[in-house]
């Protein structure tokens, strides 16, 4: 175990230097934990009300061209090892989107209907990709859960505590830097996208132009301003050179009024 702690430390130490932060949790234990988190969410309908596909299969199908638009881009890291899962939680009065370890993927219908453009919500999801490429969230439960608690998990000794860890996700709130890194790589996957690189951008001026900002959407509850990450994500694009013009919005409306 005291070699295994070591290894652990070592490994954590190169993330830090690297500047990715420290992570024990394995490649394979970010799957488990989403797995772990889509079974919560599939089998408590009245918190999480899922849109099945049937029935629905009009808004999946826009939802998943979207998001296979996006792993177009050769800078997501494990677009090939993760699923990439998606599912629409039927909830008007959030506007909100996440993604677990493993890249299981949640929409919500008000953050659908708040949107006013496709690039508006490709942004979004560059942005949740991100959390799950860059694996954000192990991260966060690393610091959160304690060094002596991830490293039994990683060593495979502690299941229950796996349980534990994977219910906490749909509470877990993510720091400054990890909001600035994935808005930052929303930008590049983009990039490679017939979606406008600043697509998050859109996102962020509507809430400054309604005034929504500080609340609703949980990714902004202690994190910088809109305003600042407007200007944050616009620069990012204009310094990369990459395209900033919407692209064609055909099809947004039907895709907006296929969520019921």
């Amino acid at each position: 175990m005291r070699k295994y702690l070591f290894f652990c430390l070592l490994l954590a130490f190169s993330a830090c230097k690297n500047g990715l932060g420290l992570n024990v949790f394995t490649l394979q234990q970010d799957k488990q934990l989403g797995d772990k988190l889509k079974a919560e969410i599939l089998s408590n309908p009245s918190k999480y009300p899922v849109l099945p596909y049937q029935g629905n299969e009009k808004a999946y199908n826009y939802l998943y061209a979207m998001r296979d638009e996006i792993l177009k881009s050769d800078k997501i890291r494990y677009r090939s090892q993760f699923k990439w899962e998606l599912h629409i939680i039927k909830d008007d009065k959030t506007l909100n989107a996440f993604a677990a370890p493993g890249g299981f993927m949640c929409v919500y219908t008000g953050l659908i209907k708040y949107l006013e453009h496709a690039d508006h919500l490709a942004g979004v999801l560059g942005h949740e990709i991100a959390h799950a490429d860059q694996r954000h969230s192990t991260q966060a439960m690393t610091k959160a859960y304690g060094l002596q608690v991830v490293t039994q998990v990683a060593a495979g000794s502690g299941g229950g505590q796996l349980a534990e860890i994977a219910a906490g996700l749909t509470q877990l709130s993510f720091s400054r830097g990890h909001e600035k890194d994935a808005d930052e790589h929303s930008v590049e996957y983009l990039c490679d996208t017939r979606y406008a690189s600043n697509g998050a951008a859109g996102f962020f001026e509507k809430l400054v132009a309604n005034k929504a900002a500080g609340g609703t959407p949980a990714f902004l509850s202690t994190h910088p301003s809109p305003k600042n990450r407007v200007k944050d994500i616009n620069d990012l694009a204009k310094k990369l050179r990459c395209k900033t013009t919407m692209a064609d919005n055909t099809g947004w409306a039907q895709f907006k009024a296929s969520v019921k």
